[in-house]
């Protein structure tokens, strides 16, 4: 997903002379065809990420459209302040590509583990967030990501992820993607989450369970009406991602369900990290298995929500 995004960096500047790249500390062989052929707008900077950011506002505040690259826990954490004031209090056109969103790098252990950033992105007024699902998603994106306005989050996820989504149109930035029918559960997800979501819907399906699958590959602004839409069918709501409970995606689904009195009579459930620092070093799918986002364990707690509901009966197959 990573190399079909800064793949697609490079295409969008050989046809717009607005675009520029800034890396951080990256590998020497990052985007080398960019830099041999437009070095102009190439820039690869060392570990300096705070000011790499009030580098890319200033850029944009003279008309470029900035795409900066690094890890997801330095544009979240360490740049805070410089993206809030920076990039959002200016809404400038600088879009943050951040590798490893989620557990990611679950070899390195807790230090590099952006499993808040979502929540962080979320408090910015002006951001929009984009969590795609795959490199297919991530390329439809970035085709329509050069003439957004504002700052842009791109979620990153960890690269040659199966390709789960179908859609071939052009990518709209802050609408929901139906991906499976249901009219007794709907599962939200966002980025990789989609695999998840999908898996346990299949396992769902085997018990005669309709569970809708919705997919959310912007998280900021939220596609509140797709989301009302199908709910309104679902007795059971619960969201799927690769983030801590608090603050990302299903937190943003609760707050608006609440705020719509949506939620009477219906069960919801999120699934995602706890609040905890991820113990451990290991891959990034046991991690999220270690913590139930996995396709087993959302099926059987989805079957749990339905159980003693008025009327609903789990049909297990033979």
């Amino acid at each position: 997903m990573r190399e079909s995004c800064l793949k697609m960096v490079y295409e969008l500047a050989k046809t717009d002379e607005r675009v520029v790249f800034i890396g951080s500390d990256l590998g020497v062989g990052v985007l080398s065809e960019f830099k041999k052929d437009i070095p102009s707008r190439f820039f690869m900077e060392g570990v300096s990420e705070q000011n790499l950011v009030g580098v890319a506002a200033g850029m944009a505040l003279e008309g470029r459209i900035v795409y900066l690259n690094t890890i997801a826990t330095f544009l979240s954490r360490r740049c805070y302040e410089q993206v809030a004031v920076d990039l959002c209090l200016h809404n400038v056109n600088v879009r943050l590509i951040a590798n490893g969103g989620g557990v990611v790098y679950a070899p390195l252990g807790p230090t590099h583990l952006a499993i808040e950033d979502l929540a962080i992105m979320r408090a910015l007024p002006n951001m929009t967030i984009v969590a795609p699902a795959d490199a297919v998603e991530m390329v439809r994106f970035m085709k329509v990501s050069v003439d957004h306005p504002g700052p842009i989050y791109i979620r990153v996820a960890k690269g040659h992820d199966p390709v789960v989504t179908t859609d071939t149109g052009p990518f709209v930035i802050g609408k929901a993607v139906p991906m499976r029918d249901g009219d007794e559960v709907l599962i939200a997800t966002t980025g990789i989450g989609l695999q998840v979501s999908l898996a346990a819907a299949e396992k769902l399906a085997t018990a005669g369970i309709r569970a809708a699958v919705l997919h959310f590959p912007t998280v900021k602004p939220l596609d509140t009406i797709a989301l009302h839409e199908h709910v309104k069918q679902a007795a059971v709501v619960v969201s799927v991602e690769e983030h801590t409970v608090i603050g990302g995606l299903g937190s943003a689904i609760a707050e608006d369900l609440a705020e719509a009195d949506l939620l009477s009579g219906r069960r919801f459930k999120r699934f995602g990290i706890p609040d905890v620092f991820p113990k451990g070093y290991g891959d990034q799918t046991g991690m999220l298995r270690k913590y139930g986002v996995s396709a087993e364990n959302v099926a059987e707690q989805v079957k749990a929500l339905l159980v003693g509901r008025p009327g609903q009966t789990i049909r297990v197959a033979a």
